[in-house]
């Protein structure tokens, strides 16, 4: 998870629906509205172009109607997340990626080792139910629970990993002696594009860079 504001500007369908008796949030301009908002990721686990989409509310609604039709509480989520958050009361309260000052990028730490069945480390840095509970539903997302969670957490892990690996080879490439300058330049371009909010799994890349003291000094006002 990372910070992702969302826009201001509601779209207009929300609150013509919520004045019927049977009216949709999913109605249209919603789901674009969202989709441009998350860079089209899931904003739990930061899959980009997920193969299936839901429209999450980010408060479980519970049949209200200002909860239901509330644009702040309207989030882009896969599937495989928004079915392990649903109706757990104990995810009821974690951190909001769309407030700056609720921190997912600084408060947690996220991890992987590049390496085929390894498993991502989601660490809290801060100590309070927020942080705590939004560190056990990270783990649960990308390491899995159940049989058929286990299998789902894999196939994300294995694109987390993907990118991990092109991440770290570009790394290498930057401070690889035998590149000239010119060279150097187009690498650290390319580092910054995957540091972009728009990038997949863009916390644990940013968490790369944190960790390096050799490589923060170059990149931390990017990230």
């Amino acid at each position: 998870m990372i910070f992702l504001p969302k826009s201001e500007n509601t779209p207009p369908c929300l609150e013509i629906e919520k004045q019927k008796a049977n009216g949709t949030y999913n109605c249209e301009g919603v789901l674009e509205a969202l989709r441009n908002d998350f860079y089209n990721k899931c904003y739990i686990c930061e899959d980009r172009e997920p193969h299936s989409i839901n429209i999450e509310h980010f408060v479980p609604h519970k049949g209200n109607k200002d909860l239901m039709f509330a644009w702040e509480n309207l989030f882009y989520c896969c599937s495989h997340c928004n079915n392990n958050k649903l109706a757990r009361a104990v995810f009821d309260e974690i951190l909001n990626c769309t407030i700056e000052t609720d921190g997912v990028d600084i408060k947690i730490k996220y991890e992987i080792d590049p390496f085929p069945g390894e498993k991502a480390r989601i660490i809290a840095l801060e100590n309070n139910n927020k942080v705590n509970n939004t560190v056990r539903l990270l783990n649960e997302i990308y390491n899995g629970t159940t049989t058929l969670k286990k299998i789902e957490s894999a196939n994300i892990r294995n694109k987390l990993l993907s990118e991990i690996r092109k991440f770290q080879d570009l790394l290498f490439e930057y401070v690889n002696d035998d590149y000239n300058q010119e060279e150097k330049i187009e690498f650290k371009r390319k580092i910054i594009q995957q540091l972009r909010p728009t990038s997949n799994f863009t916390a644990f890349k940013r968490w790369i860079i944190r960790k390096s003291e050799y490589l923060r000094p170059d990149f931390e006002e990017f990230i």
